[in-house]
């Protein structure tokens, strides 16, 4: 193998396996090192820089970091990456001074943002600091979106959506709220230099089986049902509920209808229970709450007698995969299965619906009927319209919908620029060794074998009965601490440099995990299965040194190395450091 190219970016930032999960790529073992410190504040910064709503996903988060963190390889469960954000939202201190503060200085720009949710805010966040005049324009009576309308207050409190909505709005954007804009024509004829569309993804699959009809009066679209419940029109449900669906909406939906009335609820979905497309921490609150969910039950009809619905029968069904892993549903053959039911909650999947947008334009659209977006640029077919978060690509969560919009801001300020818009700025990167003296080091190495900590949540008892009150409480400090000290601070990189060493093999001695191989070099196929420990992983890269003196090179598994520095320790001549890499997006205007 060739000496790897430590020089590329994107090299460590891959070994850094939490920030590089996370789709807004936020610098995750960086603001663990500061809730360490008791540095709330400053770590509350850092993620909002990042992903700008630190509060709402320290609750809500999908936590697409967490399985790709580095602890599940020494033990089963991840750092609490998510719930240690949320510590820094709950314990910071006057943000005054780090968040830019309006009026800016204009610069003869004016940009339309469709919708008010996180995809929309994003962009408004980035660019309102570059002096765009920003005109935001959504439905609802305040800012937020799907995080106003579909997150229950039980897990994400009113309180802390208006305080990270407030932070950006309060930047001097211009909020048309309770207009709905029914054509792009409209907007197009106006004087904006760009327009971005994030209005997310509106609309909830219906079911159309036998019955649909006549029981309509007790069968709800659930984000519609949890948005009507979240504006208080709707305040109560029936005593038999079945959920359909196998989703977070699903989730929301049944513990919602437990909060409003509902004292036998239950979630029925098509898939296998492992395979249902919900959160499992979301599946454990669930059933924590006494919501059963059956698994392997296909929708048959809805039961009406006498024009009232009286429940749905379902075909119990079992998974079947093809060679190729493709799973079909097969019917076990038994009975129809009849669950008792007043109301139906449908929770199935959401779509997009763009009625508003004239299909006279010259926008372009794909045979799912979604706008054709450039995947860089997120730039529409029509120069001058972008679109991010769900609006782009179909529903996916709010991290991704962050992701998106900072790459949409980019586009739309290099646009507005009459710059070109594939020429992406730079991240900025760094690597400055953390020695302070011989076996010192600016951080702490220690490797704990502290199981994950568990997050409190409120008495049952009483969150049962107030659709309002959250229920999970959150570390507090002592807490939040133990938790930080099991990261494992993967940006500390282990750094290598061949002409310091004097192939001791000090190293190869005290490492941990046996990552570290001094042989004959090979390609990458044979050189992984001659390692000190096989480096099965193909995802992660191995770290190879030029030639040595002995003409072996230095191979190194960055799956499983545990950043714990007892190799940089042990080196007498100091060949291997401790190296802090921090890598922080570009955004608009860099």
């Amino acid at each position: 193998m060739l000496p790897t190219n430590t020089k590329d970016p994107e090299y460590y930032h891959k070994v850094v396996d939490c920030q590089y999960a996370c789709p807004a790529h936020t610098p995750v073992p960086e603001y663990i090192r500061l809730i360490a410190a008791g540095k709330y504040t400053e770590a509350y910064i850092v993620n909002w820089e990042s992903n700008v709503f630190p509060g709402v996903l320290g609750r809500t988060c999908d936590r697409p970091c967490e399985p790709a963190c580095r602890r599940v390889r020494v033990e089963e469960q991840p750092v609490a990456i998510c719930r240690l954000k949320r510590v820094a939202a709950d314990h910071k201190g006057d943000l005054a001074s780090y968040i830019p503060q309006g009026p800016f200085p204009p610069n003869g720009k004016k940009i339309a943002l469709i919708g008010g949710g996180p995809a929309s805010l994003t962009v408004a966040r980035d660019l309102a600091p570059l002096g765009y005049e920003i005109h935001l324009f959504d439905e609802q009576p305040a800012g937020g979106g799907m995080m106003r309308t579909q997150i229950p207050s039980f897990r994400l409190p009113i309180s802390v959506l208006e305080e990270e909505v407030g932070h950006i709005l309060n930047m001097g954007i211009h909020t048309q709220f309770l207009t709905y804009v029914s054509s792009l024509r409209s907007v197009l004829e106006q004087d904006y230099d760009a327009v971005f569309v994030g209005t997310g993804a509106p609309r909830g699959r219906d079911l159309q089986i036998p019955g649909r009809n006549e029981a309509a009066k007790n069968v709800h679209i659930g984000i519609d049902w949890l948005q009507s419940v979240a504006f208080e029109h709707t305040k109560q449900i029936g005593k038999r509920v079945i959920v359909l669906g196998g989703g977070n909406t699903a989730m929301d939906c049944c513990r919602t209808a437990r909060r409003l009335g509902g004292e036998e609820v239950k979630v029925l979905v098509r898939s296998p229970f492992a395979e249902m497309k919900a959160s499992p921490w979301e599946k454990e609150d669930a059933m924590h709450e006494d919501i059963p969910i059956l698994d392997n039950h296909v929708p048959v009809s809805f039961i009406v007698e006498d024009g009232v619905l009286k429940g749905m029968t379902f075909d119990k069904v079992h998974a079947v995969y093809d060679e190729n892993g493709k799973r079909s549903l097969v019917s076990t053959g038994e009975p129809h299965v009849r669950v008792d039911a007043d109301d139906v909650l449908i929770a199935i999947g959401q779509e997009n619906s763009f009625p508003w947008i004239e299909r006279d334009l010259g926008m372009e659209f794909d045979k799912w009927d979604m706008p054709v977006v450039d995947p860089t640029t997120y730039q529409s077919t029509i120069p001058t319209v972008f679109f991010g978060g769900d609006a782009a690509f179909g529903p996916k969560n709010i991290i991704t919908a962050v992701a998106q919009a900072h790459q949409a801001a980019i586009s739309i300020d290099l646009f507005c620029s009459r710059k070109e818009l594939r020429e992406r700025p730079h991240p900025a990167v760094n690597l400055v060794s953390q020695k302070m003296g011989i076996h010192e080091w600016s951080y702490d190495s220690y490797v704990t074998v502290d199981k994950r900590f568990v997050v409190p949540q409120a008495d049952k008892k009483l969150t049962l009965c107030d659709r309002k009150m959250e229920v999970e409480l959150g570390f507090d400090e002592a807490t939040a601490w133990k938790e930080a000290e099991r990261c494992l601070n993967c940006d500390i990189q282990t750094v290598f440099t061949e002409k310091l060493c004097i192939e001791c093999d000090a190293c190869v001695d005290i490492c941990p995990t046996s990552c570290i191989t001094f042989t004959t070099n090979g390609d990458e196929a044979d050189l992984r299965t001659r390692l000190k420990a096989p480096a099965t992983n193909l995802s992660q890269s191995l770290l190879v040194s030029a030639p040595l003196a002995t003409t072996r090179v230095m191979v190194k598994d960055e799956d499983v190395c545990l950043h714990c520095g007892l190799c940089a320790e042990r080196c007498p001549t100091a060949a291997w450091d401790m190296q802090l890499f921090s890598y922080y997006t570009a955004k608009a205007g860099a």
